[in-house]
């Protein structure tokens, strides 16, 4: 599967793609991210990519045209390979887990990372999907396509070793020691919450009992869709 990611910082990407499973996913060749700047279709010597905003205001808009075409390059030209344009927006449809799932089956998503003050409205009209990942704001696009790249490059196979841990419920989970002696810790921390003595793992998790932890977990459980 490949990722294009348009982005006015592309060294922004560095350690993302050197680390971790996304690392060893690339290695293996399962996926294939390149990021582009977003100045190698600027207009003119000095490669300019934004301007002032119509109706005035403050900070600089991205410009709409090196956007276009980046994309009209980028776009997978395989016949019978299935591409998507994604746009990063405050404004955007929330991203979910079942986009996730719908997404891993695609050949190539491409996502346009603004920065600045914003992004050339127009940019939303070449896009097949504007997304946000929360009701909140973010510098740029640039951390929000990390995220939405990691939970899609997740599924693809061979990309997490366990298939079991790819789609699963959200339920708490400990290890040792049993129990955590706060206060022997010697933590100098002002939490109230933190000043319990003892921390202790649930007594079910040490029964044996799976029937009794699978009822626990499926009672204590999140599902992620």
């Amino acid at each position: 599967m490949k990722f294009d990611i348009i982005t006015i910082l592309p060294n922004f990407f560095d350690s993302f793609l050197k680390e971790s499973l996304i690392k060893k996913a690339l290695e293996k060749k399962l996926i294939d991210i390149r990021v582009h700047n977003l100045r190698k279709w600027a207009l003119g010597k000095h490669q300019v990519v934004d301007d002032s905003p119509y109706g005035g205001g403050p900070g600089m808009i991205l410009k709409f045209e090196p956007f276009y075409k980046a994309v009209k390059s980028l776009r997978s030209k395989v016949q019978g390979s299935r591409s998507k344009i994604i746009f990063l927006s405050p404004r955007g449809k929330m991203f979910n887990q079942t986009m996730a799932k719908k997404w891993a089956k695609f050949d190539q998503l491409i996502f346009i990372s603004g920065r600045y003050e914003s992004v050339d409205e127009r940019v939303a009209e070449i896009s097949d999907e504007v997304i946000s990942v929360g009701d909140y704001i973010t510098l740029g696009g640039d951390v929000p396509t990390m995220s939405i790249i990691e939970c899609v490059a997740r599924l693809v196979p061979g990309t997490v070793g366990r298939r079991d841990s790819i789609e699963k419920l959200d339920f708490p989970q400990y290890t040792r020691p049993e129990v955590v002696n706060v206060k022997s810790l010697k933590a100098k921390v002002k939490s109230q919450k933190l000043r319990i003595k003892n921390l202790r793992v649930p007594k079910v998790l040490l029964s044996g009992n799976h029937k009794l932890i699978d009822e626990w977990r499926e009672k204590n459980a999140k599902e992620i869709r």
